[in-house]
């Protein structure tokens, strides 16, 4: 399965650490062109490959780590992403008093799904601060950081959980976008949150602890 990101900023490089840190291909690509993240990807380790835009919209798992004003021209340009995994990254925001945009009460990942013809939208990677998400996703005594899917999909959501998981993160699945993803997009309630999941006693069910 190939893997691309989208989005060389804070969210998109810090994913792309941790694709380096576990040995994972993936492109890494933005708007400035291939050129203006090559210094970025190399600095990151030698999985990271800088790619053209082009490149990275056709991989099989896209990443999208870009303003959310840009994603309609990004998506829209695919026309039709035949069942390939979108993962929503970004986050809808009104800069003018840094709220949440006004989506008319939907799940921002819903309104990607609606300019991504025949793609399958998964919501993760984005309810939390991109330095908090750069960590290593182990505390140190056997927990790891809680990572959030959501997406009308479920195949899709348990193909981005597995990624998550091998990634070294705790994947917990939210459901649809219309319930989970509204829970975890920006301005929802696990917005900026951060957990860690922890095995009770070092075995059997785990437990969540913010931190």
């Amino acid at each position: 399965m190939s893997y691309a990101i989208i989005g060389a900023g804070n969210i998109g490089t810090a994913v792309a650490g941790h694709f380096a840190r576990t040995g994972t291909d993936v492109g890494l690509a933005a708007s400035r062109g291939i050129e203006a993240v090559r210094g970025v990807a190399d600095a990151i380790g030698p999985n990271v490959i800088p790619s053209e835009v082009s490149d990275a919209l056709a991989a099989d798992v896209v990443i999208l780590a870009v303003p959310f004003e840009a994603v309609q021209g990004l998506v829209g340009s695919v026309p039709d992403w035949q069942d390939r995994i979108i993962v929503d990254a970004t986050n809808a925001i009104d800069y003018r008093d840094f709220s949440p945009a006004d989506l008319g009460g939907r799940a921002s990942s819903d309104v990607v799904e609606e300019w991504a013809t025949g793609a399958r939208v998964v919501k993760a990677f984005g309810h939390t601060w991109a330095k908090v998400l750069a960590r290593e996703p182990g505390d140190g005594h056997g927990g790891r950081r809680v990572l959030f899917v959501s997406g009308n999909h479920p195949e899709a959501n348990a193909t981005v959980a597995e990624l998550i998981s091998d990634l070294g993160f705790e994947a917990l699945d939210l459901g649809r976008n219309d319930g989970g993803g509204l829970l975890q997009q920006f301005g929802g309630p696990l917005t900026t949150k951060s957990f860690i999941s922890q095995a009770i006693g070092g075995a059997g069910p785990a437990e969540m602890d913010l931190v």
